[in-house]
């Protein structure tokens, strides 16, 4: 589906209320309804702080809100996916942490998210300044289309008389003094000293052995891409000549930090964002990454946790040049030969011997990597998928964890897991298949390293290393398993048709210069499910037939849409791609419902 109405034609819903029970952050403690707002154009920006692409979206909308700062309004509608993240004061860290500067209206409980329909993260709403809902996108890449609707939108209210200008509700919270905020990852360097990303700050921190003392800071504190400046850096990893790489991660590149002379140098990627239908090896300076979050030495190479592509990544100092090395963009959790896997968010990684740890956070999973054969194979050790997830220790096969952000391998040949959302320290232990529990009330750790017989915990959401003592008696827990809360949609039995909506910007079109410009993947969890229907295509619709011995489970769907500016005088049009990844929980009933539409982009007619 693919067209442009002018603006008369424009298609309108009243906006439904904001309802949201933890109330509302940086208003200065004032609340809003849509009335309120009356006369600005609101874009709401559904999201959750664990969503990668949520994350994108917030670093999408930040010239657009500075651009239009007196007729737009940006409100983030948080809606929960993990338990950890419906809890108020892991919604405040996030937002400071993340440097959101606009309203945010806390919806424990997806009110506001039932009210919109909305079912994906993240999701784009634009409110026109009578109340109306005008458009909708689902994921990534759809700034520069809500920017020429905002356009649009503030000429035509212009006219009528209904566009209201001024300042926003947006209140800045209180800067807090501490050495450390919402620090990311650290690395013991040679010297003994502690390196510390200091991720919210955009620096990094070198701290003296007792891990707190300042030693050093490294970048000016300023998000930038200079020679002295970082955006939210992550992980650390030390080059076999004592040099430090770092995951610049919303610069969507690697750097490098020598600690004998304090200099900072790009080795990979351009600062740019890698899209669909990038190169995937090349130069490493001249290919775009995307969201690296963390790196380790490993086989002669650096590897890239990518987790906004959800693959594995190498860089090889020595040629210069990256290149993909396991995952296929796909989310999820499918091990086997490595083109072939799926992860979902890998965010940390520990090589030991001939194993690379990797905790894939979205499928609260620890996975490794390991050489096969002429190649590599990926294999899971805990976790099932990206719905289940909880605090239980025991087999590995029924344990589980909550978003994982670290793993450290240990001495003994276990492996020690930053298990952040349940704000504990787990180890699971190859040669007995347990699971156990470290540590608790560590809060959100998303790193550890190994400093003697010590081990060294990142508190991201405390600002501050925490040592503790290794070997630890396990700490005995009451097990807690939960399932990703978000209502089902009822489905007819038999025949299911699905239609991913998509409708070009305005003054854009399709780009089919060299062939189908859209992308279609369709599985399910289980995959009995789906009697027929599942794998690519290239058609925005398919249909779908379900399982009738199966009742109940997730479809999976993953869209991608190019569009190009529609100008036959331009030689070298602007091309933009359009994706999101869908998990939208059905169950069979007689009475349910026999379309299935997913907004990508426009308003389902």
């Amino acid at each position: 589906m693919n067209s442009s109405a002018p603006a008369s034609r424009r298609a309108r819903v009243r906006a439904p209320e904001l309802i949201g029970k933890g109330g509302w952050l940086n208003t200065g403690g004032t609340s809003y309804s849509l009335a309120d707002l009356r006369g600005r154009i609101v874009i709401l920006d559904f999201w959750t702080f664990c969503c990668i692409n949520c994350l994108h979206v917030l670093d999408e909308l930040r010239e657009l809100e500075e651009k239009h700062r007196d007729t737009v309004v940006i409100i983030g509608v948080h809606s929960p996916k993990f338990v950890h993240e419906a809890d108020h004061e892991a919604v405040v860290d996030a937002v400071e942490r993340y440097g959101v500067h606009h309203p945010v209206l806390d919806d424990p409980e997806l009110a506001t998210w039932k009210q919109y329909a909305v079912r994906a993260w993240p999701t784009l709403v634009v409110i026109d300044p009578e109340g109306y809902v005008v458009a909708q996108h689902a994921g990534e890449g759809h700034a520069h289309a809500i920017a020429r609707l905002v356009e649009e939108l503030e000429a035509e209210h212009a006219a009528k008389g209904t566009l209201r200008r001024g300042d926003g509700p947006y209140v800045a919270p209180e800067p807090v003094a501490t050495d450390l905020r919402f620090p990311g990852k650290a690395l013991l360097l040679p010297s003994g000293n502690l390196l510390v990303s200091d991720s919210t700050r955009h620096q990094l921190v070198e701290l003296a052995p007792d891990g707190e003392s300042v030693v050093r800071r490294v970048g000016s504190g300023e998000r930038g891409f200079g020679p002295d400046a970082f955006s939210e850096p992550q992980g650390l990893a030390l080059l076999p000549d004592g040099r430090v790489v770092v995951a610049d991660t919303v610069n969507h590149a690697l750097r490098v930090f020598d600690p004998a002379t304090g200099a900072v140098e790009t080795v990979a990627g351009t600062g740019r964002q890698w899209w669909q239908g990038s190169p995937t090896s090349g130069p490493a300076l001249e290919t775009d990454l995307s969201s690296p979050w963390d790196v380790a030495w490993w086989q002669g190479r650096v590897w890239i946790a990518m987790a906004g592509v959800h693959q594995l990544w190498t860089w090889d100092p020595e040629a210069g040049t990256v290149q993909v090395a396991a995952g296929t963009t796909n989310e999820g959790l499918v091990d086997g030969p490595a083109a072939e896997a799926w992860f979902a968010q890998p965010s940390g990684l520990s090589a030991a011997g001939a194993r690379l740890w990797i905790a894939d956070s979205e499928t609260s999973a620890l996975r490794y990597a390991e050489p096969d054969g002429d190649g590599y194979a990926i294999r899971s050790a805990v976790g099932t998928g990206l719905f289940d997830f909880g605090h239980r220790d025991g087999d590995a096969a029924q344990a589980l964890l909550q978003h994982p952000l670290g793993v450290t391998a240990l001495p003994d040949g276990s492996v020690a897991v930053c298990d952040t959302y349940n704000h504990a320290l787990r180890r699971y232990d190859p040669a007995t298949g347990q699971v156990t529990t470290l540590a608790t009330d560590l809060r959100e750790p998303s790193d550890a390293v190994l400093v003697g017989e010590d081990i060294v915990v990142v508190e991201s959401a405390r600002h501050r290393l925490t040592r503790l003592r290794l070997p630890e008696e396990a700490v005995r827990v009451d097990a807690v398993a939960h399932r990703t809360q978000r209502a089902a949609t009822e489905v007819a039995p038999g025949t299911l048709r699905l239609d991913v909506v998509f409708q070009a910007p305005a003054g854009q079109k399709l780009d089919t210069r060299y062939g189908p410009s859209t992308r279609l993947l369709v599985s399910s969890t289980p995959p009995e499910l789906l009697a027929r229907g599942e794998g690519p295509g290239t058609d925005l619709f398919r249909e779908l037939v379900l399982n009738p011995d199966v009742t109940e489970g997730v479809l999976h769907v993953s869209a991608m849409a190019a569009s190009c500016d529609d100008d036959p005088a331009n030689e070298y049009p602007a091309c933009h791609v359009h994706q999101q990844d869908w998990g939208v929980p059905v169950r069979v009933a007689a009475e349910g419902a026999t379309r299935l539409p997913l907004v990508l982009a426009g308003m389902d007619a």
